[in-house]
């Protein structure tokens, strides 16, 4: 699983650059108000997105804790050593992690290789992306903070992101993104809509493992509403979708965190191409 917790509805990829204060890694703070959005920059930082993931995947969407998460009120892994940790801060509160309101875990070909594996590989063969010869991200773990779950924070999210495949030249983004639940008749509809409209193309199609392996064509095209299936899906999956995003082949139940998860594909063609000035220019051309 890579949980995606509750998100805002639809925010449109923005049609203006961000405002943006220089970072000392090199990656810009974007601002939108009193909302900042960065890369982690202490072991503090990386914590207080932990917590935030624990209330919002075990507090809040029912995830099942084992004993030692249930101790430390922290969702973390292995993966959390290794990875990029996307923030969104409002600054209203302060600088650092008690600011921290939004996160998302991103992990680069160079980082899982220090694992050995990209978490999205104990649910799909991922061979196809692996073989991609251009630089790939894994993205996951993301959530926001109820109070602010607004387009204006999913758009920051989609900015930084951006940033992100700009700054280190990413050519090929996945991840397990999560559907609510693990009852398939109630989510039928919305993975039969996937599969019929967004497969991905034979080279760079990921299959489930065949242990977790669930058909995702439940529903005959024919009689499916594809219209309400679209809009019942959840917003970072539609705006996976319109940046050209496919899913793979199956899709897998998590017990353990109450979802069933597709594995997205986005060439990042889009992004950069709608960003590539404004970044070349940050970035000293």
């Amino acid at each position: 699983m890579s949980v995606d917790g509750p998100l805002p509805e639809d925010a449109p990829l923005p049609a203006d650059p961000p405002r943006a204060a220089p970072r000392a890694e090199g990656f810009e703070e974007l601002r939108a108000g009193n909302l900042g959005l960065r890369i982690a920059e202490s072991a503090a930082e990386i914590d207080a997105a932990q917590a935030l993931r624990f209330k919002v995947f075990y507090e809040e969407m029912g995830a099942n804790a084992d004993a030692a998460t249930l101790a430390a009120k922290r969702d973390g892994d292995e993966f959390d050593a290794v990875a990029d940790h996307l923030l969104v801060l409002d600054h209203d509160l302060g600088n650092g992690p008690e600011a921290v309101i939004g996160t998302y875990r991103l992990i680069r070909r160079a980082a899982a290789d220090r694992l050995g594996r990209f978490y999205s590989a104990g649910e799909y063969d991922i061979g196809p992306l692996l073989a991609f010869p251009g630089e790939v991200l894994e993205l996951g773990r993301s959530c926001v903070a109820a109070p602010y779950r607004t387009r204006g924070t999913l758009q920051l999210l989609w900015r930084g992101i951006a940033a992100f495949v700009f700054r280190h030249k990413i050519d090929l983004m996945f991840g397990c993104a999560s559907l609510p639940g693990t009852d398939l008749d109630a989510l039928a509809a919305q993975l039969s809509y996937l599969h019929a409209n967004h497969l991905a193309p034979p080279a760079l199609r990921p299959r489930a493992v065949p242990d977790r392996h669930v058909a995702m064509d439940r529903i005959p095209p024919g009689d499916l509403d594809m219209r309400a299936a679209m809009v019942a899906l959840p917003p970072l999956v539609k705006g996976y979708l319109r940046l050209g995003g496919f899913v793979g082949d199956g899709a897998v139940i998590d017990h353990q965190f109450n979802t069933t998860d597709v594995c997205i594909v986005v060439k990042t063609d889009l992004i950069t191409d709608k960003y590539y000035r404004h970044y070349e220019r940050t970035a000293g051309g």
